[in-house]
């Protein structure tokens, strides 16, 4: 067991909760389609290199009739990072000994018309504290309402806090959510943060607006797609875009590569994978 300041318990309560909010919102849509999907839960323990227990998560999937796979995973990990691999963490050169906790969600739908989506936030210790996440929208077939209802929403969340968050931090997410090898954006965008330092108290604030900003947003966009008719072009546009999803998250997420180097569960990093994709 990893013992916790109240910092550090403070993020991971908000991230367990938000988990909890999210999987209740994603399982109620599957009820309103008559579906009985429901998430299923694996609990994963990992151990740090020094040996010593290096806390661990809970992966939760859901595959149903509309969140065709649905991914919503929380950990709380911790001990020292191997090699030249803390020199590329904020904090960390010095001291290779690191706290993180975090969710990450992704979810790839059934229905082409219905945007795929990712969103994480995470609270890391090093020799120093920071917030970081976001949330980005990846539709096959974009529609303008639902990008301009995405972003709003976010704004909105950004501005109760600093004018400044969503220009910044909307740029941030255009910069990174990029695929230099195909020149193109995985989606239309959305927020993305990190290096949130300073006052916890109002950073924990700014990230659990977010969090009820995506909570908010997004399950009225998945309603207002999901029942709508769909053809075999639709599905193919989806599963070549799904290949640049995934293209993404092998290649440049920087999520994957610090799962991979912690020792974190194989099954929870690769879970934003997508079920079925094409590359032609």
């Amino acid at each position: 067991m990893l013992t916790l300041d109240n910092e550090q318990a403070a993020a991971r309560h908000w991230f367990e909760e938000l988990r909890d909010l999210i999987c209740a919102e994603f399982e109620a849509i599957e009820r309103e389609a008559g579906s009985s999907a429901r998430f299923d839960y694996t609990a994963w323990d990992r151990i740090d290199p020094a040996g010593g227990p290096g806390g661990g998560g809970v992966r939760g999937v859901m595959k149903g009739r509309v969140f065709e796979k649905v991914g919503v995973n929380v950990s709380t990990v911790g001990g020292t990072f191997e090699g030249d691999f803390a020199r590329t963490i904020h904090g960390a050169g010095e001291d290779p000994r690191f706290f993180a906790t975090g969710i990450s969600l992704v979810a790839h739908m059934a229905n082409p018309h219905v945007p795929a989506v990712h969103m994480n936030q995470r609270f890391l210790v090093t020799t120093k504290r920071w917030f970081g996440g976001g949330a980005d929208l990846n539709p096959p077939l974009p529609v303008a309402e639902d990008t301009e209802d995405f972003h709003a929403t976010l704004r909105h969340a950004c501005d109760a806090h600093d004018a400044t968050h969503y220009p910044r931090f909307s740029k941030w997410a255009d910069d990174y959510f990029y695929i230099p090898h195909r020149q193109v954006h995985r989606g239309v965008g959305g927020i993305f943060y990190d290096h949130l330092e300073g006052d916890f108290a109002a950073n924990l604030a700014f990230t659990q607006d977010v969090g009820r900003a995506f909570l908010d947003t997004y399950p009225r966009i998945v309603r207002r797609r999901m029942t709508m008719p769909f053809t075999d072009a639709d599905v193919a546009q989806q599963r070549a875009w799904r290949g640049r999803y995934a293209e993404f998250n092998l290649v440049y997420d920087r999520g994957t590569l610090f799962g991979l180097k912690t020792g974190g569960n194989i099954d929870a990093i690769l879970m934003s994978l997508p079920p079925l994709a094409t590359w032609e």
